[in-house]
């Protein structure tokens, strides 16, 4: 028997472990965003009351669906929400039994069709699946849209309320029906791994749960539609997250690519990276997450920061550019003609976007431009333009790094 601290431990393990699977299956059970929410935090309740007793079932998983499903039936039948219980089938029982809740085909991956309904307005799509799939908070998602948290929330209730209204279908579309859903669902599986890789605020640079969520939802994805897009977006985050061991050093600062212990480099992503970056380019896939996998590939194959080919990365961004052109992707082409033409040409280029305001609180630009002036000798232009990068600045590793950098520069 465990004692309550121990269980109260393994009831937070498997809340970040299992919880949007067992939502995503309640959801599909029941018919219902927030009952299923209710049922979710029902069933913790009842396993928090009744496992010490009992002990942790062979599979708690189905057990926290089972027990969530008939304590939502127990609630709508005591509340008479429905005239006749019986003929809300989904609701009453008739789908899989606990035991069949493995074998089918994984919810998480058809509550994301769900949410990225063309129905929805798009930005509702992302924000709905990245609080219902992947449990981002609102403050979450609000930075990756730079908006508030409210304002985050209202799209999430319209679009919850837009799904029972329209009697949008739980379901995973017909093949005919995937390819103008897909653009949708790419983004939101990138939106969550950028999140988990890329962590926009907080005390670490890097929340693997999410982004490790982000690759097996790709993975699901690809099997389902192997497609150029998919390929390139399932490269795209293994290549990344192949550097995921280096990119936080050991007193917690970040890492800068050139700066990594490539030894801790993982060769199986990189090597599964590349393959389906050559897969899909073969077969004419030339969008951009291929190209950002395909410039991902060269800095893999690099073994040490000066054996890179920026050349190439730089022709890869003008493409790229071509296919998506954003400010972000300027930037990034920016700092490989730093690399490759010298200081003085990336900081011509990175001034030129600054003018125009669009990166003007985008703490990178202001990095790459201090990077620059570092390499050009100015210290006091490149120590200034560090102070604005570390105001702007989200993650506490991010901002040890900048101030490594900082007195680094100090006379």
């Amino acid at each position: 028997m465990s004692t309550p601290q121990a269980l109260n431990q393994q009831l937070e393990a498997l809340y970040r472990t299992e919880s949007r699977r067992v939502l995503a299956t309640l959801i599909r059970l029941l018919g219902d965003f927030d009952l299923a929410e209710e049922a979710l935090h029902e069933a913790f309740r009842a396993a928090l009351e009744q496992w010490q007793s009992q002990g942790v079932p062979a599979n708690p998983r189905a057990w926290l669906v089972s027990a969530g499903r008939f304590k939502a039936i127990d609630g709508l039948r005591r509340n008479a929400r429905f005239e006749s219980l019986d003929s809300h089938d989904q609701v009453a029982g008739d789908g899989p039994g606990v035991e069949d809740f493995d074998s089918v085909e994984d919810d998480r991956l058809r509550l994301i069709f769900t949410c990225c309904h063309p129905a929805l307005a798009d930005d509702a799509q992302v924000a709905l699946t990245l609080r219902e799939v992947c449990d981002l908070t609102t403050e979450d998602i609000a930075r990756a849209y730079l908006t508030t948290a409210s304002n985050i929330a209202q799209r999430i209730v319209r679009a919850k309320a837009k799904i029972r209204d329209a009697r949008i279908p739980y379901e995973v579309p017909g093949h005919s029906e995937l390819p103008q859903r897909l653009a949708a669902v790419l983004r939101v599986i990138y939106l969550v791994f950028n999140e988990g890789y890329f962590a926009s605020s907080g005390e670490s640079v890097i929340r693997s749960q999410l982004s490790t969520e982000a690759i097996r939802l790709g993975r699901l994805l690809h099997e389902l539609l192997p497609e150029p897009p998919v390929k390139g977006l399932l490269a795209l985050m293994l290549l990344h997250e192949s550097r995921r061991p280096a990119r936080v050093s050991l007193d917690g600062q970040a890492v800068l690519l050139e700066e990594q212990d490539r030894s801790l480099w993982s060769p199986a992503y990189i090597a599964e990276g590349q393959a389906l970056v050559l897969q899909a380019l073969q077969q004419g896939g030339y969008d951009g997450y291929n190209l950002q996998a395909a410039i991902a590939a060269v800095h893999a194959e690099a073994a040490t920061a000066a054996d890179t080919d920026w050349q190439q990365i730089v022709g890869l961004y003008d493409v790229l550019l071509r296919v998506q052109p954003s400010p972000v992707v300027e930037l990034n082409r920016a700092v490989a003609v730093s690399m490759c033409d010298g200081p003085g040409a990336g900081l011509a280029l990175i001034e030129a976007l600054l003018v125009r305001g669009e990166l003007g609180r985008y703490h990178l630009a202001q990095m790459a431009r201090a990077d620059c002036l570092r390499r050009l000798g100015d210290r006091a232009a490149a120590r200034n333009a560090y102070r604005n990068a570390l105001e702007m600045a989200g993650s506490s590793p991010d901002r040890l790094m900048i101030e490594r950098r900082l007195s680094e520069l100090q006379d």
